[in-house]
C-alpha cells in the first residue's frame, strides 16, 4: 500500500491541473510566420503557465518552459493559406498572452490569371495564390467613380480558383474589378475588364412633377443627389418616388448617365 501512495498523489495532482485549466484556441491560415507567446508563472509561483501547445491537434515540440517562447509553424510543413487552429492549454489562474495573433489573419495575395465578361452579364475570373478567406468585391465603373455591384466569399488557397458574377450592366462600354481588402485595410485590385453592351438599349427619363415621381424607361440603377451632393436616393427602378424630398434642385445619375438636373 505504502508503494502505490507516491502514484495515486501524482495522478491526483495531474488530475488537479487539467481539471483546473483553460484553454486559448487560435484559428487562422498559415502566412509563413511564427506565433510569439508570453507565458507568465503559474499562480502558485512554481512552473510556467502553459503546459502544452498543439497545431492542427499535433503537440508543438518547442521548449515552452520559459516567460517566452516561438511557437514554430515551419515544422508542421503547412501550405501558404492553410487552415490553422492553434491552441495554448494552460493552468489556472494565470493567462498567456499572444504577442502577434495577427500573423494568422489572412492577406489579400491573389493574382488574376483571367477575367471576362459573357453576353449575358456572367463576370467570371480566375486566381491563383490566395492565402486566406477574404471576399471578393465586384466593382462597376459608374459616373465617374467605382460602385459596388456584390462580393463572393474567396476560397483562400493558393490554386487555381474560378469565380462567378452576374452584373447588371449599363448602356455603352462597361468596366468591372474585384478587390479584396484584408487586415491592413489596403485593399488589392484586379486589372479592369471591359465589356461592351450592345444588346442593351440607352435609359431615358423623365420628371413628373404632379406625380412627384421621375420615371425611366427602363430598370436601371439610379442615385438622386442634392445641391450640395448628398446622396439622397439610391437604388435599381423604374420610378422613383420623390415627393418626401424638399423644394430645391436635384441631380440624377443613372443607367452611364450623370449629372442631369430636376427642380421641385
Amino acid at each position: 500500500m505504502s508503494k502505490l501512495r507516491p502514484l495515486l498523489f501524482i495522478a491526483a495532482l495531474l488530475a488537479g491541473v487539467f481539471t483546473h485549466a483553460a484553454t486559448i484556441v487560435l484559428e487562422g491560415n498559415y502566412q509563413g510566420k511564427n506565433l510569439f507567446v508570453q507565458n507568465p508563472y503559474s499562480e502558485a509561483g512554481v512552473g510556467f503557465c502553459i503546459y502544452q501547445v498543439t497545431v492542427n491537434d499535433k503537440v508543438a515540440t518547442d521548449e515552452i518552459n520559459s516567460s517566452a517562447f516561438e511557437v514554430d509553424l515551419g515544422n508542421f510543413n503547412l501550405k501558404m493559406g492553410e487552415k490553422v487552429v492553434i491552441k495554448i492549454m494552460h493552468k489556472d489562474g494565470c493567462t498567456p498572452k499572444v504577442l502577434n495573433p495577427e500573423v494568422l489573419k489572412p492577406k489579400s495575395t491573389f493574382d488574376i490569371v483571367k477575367q471576362s465578361v459573357a453576353s449575358d452579364g456572367t463576370y467570371t475570373w480566375t486566381t491563383v495564390n490566395e492565402s486566406g478567406q477574404l471576399p471578393f468585391v465586384v466593382q462597376q465603373k459608374r459616373w465617374n467613380k467605382w460602385v459596388r455591384a456584390g462580393e463572393v466569399m474567396g476560397d483562400g488557397s493558393p490554386g487555381n480558383h474560378t469565380y462567378t458574377f452576374k452584373v447588371v450592366p449599363h448602356s455603352g462600354e462597361n468596366t468591372f474589378r474585384v478587390k479584396q481588402t484584408d487586415l491592413t485595410n489596403r485593399s488589392r485590385f484586379s486589372e479592369n475588364t471591359l465589356y461592351n453592351a450592345a444588346g442593351v438599349p440607352a435609359v431615358t427619363w423623365a420628371y413628373d412633377k404632379s406625380k412627384g415621381s421621375i420615371n425611366f424607361s427602363s430598370s436601371t440603377m439610379y442615385e438622386v443627389y442634392d445641391q450640395f451632393g448628398n446622396i439622397v436616393k439610391r437604388g435599381f427602378a423604374t420610378q422613383v418616388d420623390v415627393k418626401d424630398l424638399k423644394k430645391g434642385l436635384y441631380y440624377v445619375n443613372y443607367d452611364s448617365k450623370m449629372g442631369e438636373s430636376f427642380k421641385k
